[in-house]
């Protein structure tokens, strides 16, 4: 309990700290909205153009989109300490400092900043999943919601897990590498279509390594009635195992750190 007050008071300072520039605030934040909804407009344009894809329509697959994108939204705004890692912390120092407070380095970094800003790409996000509950097959039920909120729970804790590999790979690179965006935006991009266009190694590939399909594509599926509810509406939870994997590998990489030498 004591760690969530503490985390409380390190994002409503970080909230306090960005209203002080609310001009910013607000135009990065329609930037943002703006610069997302290009790509929620491609898709539209492809599906004006072909009607189905594998057999999934527009709002089937903007329920896909929203999806994924409100999950993702909200993992990189919580998680800035961890975006900026190798570069404000490894390389300068800092973090020897986070290692003598008692505290866990993961709370500290999460308290680092919240990033209102990126309440424009989850409005877009929202936005996206609007258009797909109308257009979409989907049952308005009480379990269907649920197994969204769920797959949204899912996806915050797997891009979190993505986030926090990036950041480890801080401790042998000292700057974290661009390889790691392939697993981020790249996983995005995958996640907002159905699996069915995949080749089957890629498939795989996003279901048994990076579980992005196991926290959009299959809980879509089940509400739209595509699959059964057992046992796929529990596919999220690989969202969960994922980032437990990576906080094992993080902590790993603490143990190894060896400081800048200042």
């Amino acid at each position: 309990m004591n760690s969530l007050r503490l985390y409380g008071r390190y994002i409503a300072t970080s909230i306090r700290s960005q209203r002080q520039y609310p001009t910013s605030l607000i135009m990065t934040s329609i930037g943002a909205f703006a610069a997302t909804i290009t790509d929620f407009i491609g898709i539209w344009a492809l599906f004006a153009r072909f009607r189905r894809l594998e057999g999934w329509g527009f709002g089937e697959v903007a329920l896909l989109y929203g999806i994924v994108s409100v999950s993702f939204a909200l993992a990189d705004g919580l998680t800035r300490g961890f975006d900026v890692f190798g570069e404000q912390f490894v390389k300068t120092g800092d973090f020897d400092r986070l290692l003598v407070r008692p505290r866990s380095t993961v709370l500290q970094l999460l308290g680092y900043e919240l990033r209102l800003t990126r309440i424009g790409r989850l409005g877009q996000g929202i936005l996206a999943w609007g258009v797909g509950v109308h257009l979409s097959q989907m049952a308005g039920t009480a379990t269907s919601w649920a197994i969204l909120a769920f797959a949204v729970a899912g996806g915050i804790a797997l891009f979190g897990g993505i986030l926090l590999l990036q950041a480890t790979l801080a401790f042998w690179t000292v700057e974290s590498l661009e390889l790691a965006n392939t697993l981020t935006y790249g996983g995005v991009e995958a996640g907002q279509y159905p699996l069915d266009v995949y080749a089957r190694w890629f498939r795989d590939f996003l279901v048994y390594v990076v579980p992005i399909g196991c926290i959009s594509y299959f809980p879509v599926s089940v509400v739209l009635g595509r699959l059964p509810v057992m046992p796929y509406a529990f596919a999220p939870a690989l969202g969960v195992a994922f980032l437990a994997v990576a906080l094992r590998i993080w902590r790993f990489g603490v143990r190894r750190y060896t400081s800048t030498g200042s």
